[in-house]
């Protein structure tokens, strides 16, 4: 589901945020993994946070 909210479906890939959008998601995932009420929100943001950090660098 990550992928194609970061791109579009099919080819070529299109990315549907810019990279500056990217960072501002990777620092809100970020607060919410420190303050998420449940493991399984924190693992998710956690996860999202890594997949759009790798694509970033």
């Amino acid at each position: 589901m990550l992928n194609e909210l970061l791109y579009g479906s099919g080819e070529p890939r299109l990315p549907l945020l810019t990279g500056d959008e990217a960072r501002a998601l990777v620092i809100l995932l970020g607060a919410l993994e420190e303050v998420a009420p449940s493991e399984g929100v924190r693992l998710a943001a956690g996860d999202m946070r890594f997949r759009i950090g790798s694509r970033l660098a």
